[in-house]
């Protein structure tokens, strides 16, 4: 599995999870037996991006999925969003890191939730704009998809830089920072890639 990876300002709290003392930032990494229950993956990627974003759209929205390769293994990272599952108001961001093969497979997932007054990313982009009527924006991998929160013109990358505390701009962050230092087990590397399924379709 994942034997290294930065995590600069992060405590470890329990067994494969860090947390940062003051944002409540949270790392996990969890190795999972059996395959990937995913009918699509890397060999058909608007497929898999189409399910994706389907499968995140019943909770919340799915903003990206990307092809992406860690210490030498194929991977998918996936940018999310959820409300928030213990406040009336405000949301979860979440990127996750999945590197599949045969047998088994590593989630490597960091959170990040809105705290205090929430909504002030999309509220102030929103005035900065001029209160665009195409606010809201059909999903990228699917425009018929409706989930359970939209996808938005505040989801931008383009907005980090003005809004780098946001818990959105920090799972970007940490994305951009940690690919690059992730360290995996030969012994993991060395597994058969996982090969889906129709089946599960």
């Amino acid at each position: 599995m994942i034997t290294h990876f930065d995590t600069t300002g992060f405590r470890l709290v329990q067994d494969n999870t860090w947390q940062h003392p003051h944002t409540g930032d949270q790392i996990t990494v969890e190795l999972v037996p059996g395959p990937l229950n995913e009918p699509y993956w890397l060999e058909d990627l608007a497929a898999m991006r189409r399910k994706l974003a389907h499968s995140y759209g019943e909770a919340g929205c799915l903003i990206e999925a990307t092809p992406v390769e860690i210490d030498g293994v194929p991977a998918v990272y996936q940018l999310s969003k959820f409300p928030h599952p213990a406040a009336p108001t405000g949301q979860v961001f979440s990127a996750t890191l999945y590197l599949a093969k045969s047998t088994c497979f590593v989630v490597l997932t960091y959170l990040a939730e809105e705290q205090g007054i929430t909504g002030m990313r999309e509220a102030q982009l929103n005035v900065q704009l001029g209160m665009p009527k195409n606010w809201v924006l059909p999903h990228p991998y699917d425009p018929e998809l409706r989930g359970r929160l939209p996808f938005h013109r505040g989801d931008d990358p383009a907005w980090d830089s003005q809004f780098p505390e946001h818990p959105l701009s920090r799972v970007r962050a940490w994305f951009g920072r940690t690919a690059g230092t992730i360290q995996v087990d030969p012994a993991f590397a060395a597994l058969p890639d996982f090969v889906p399924s129709r089946g599960s379709d």
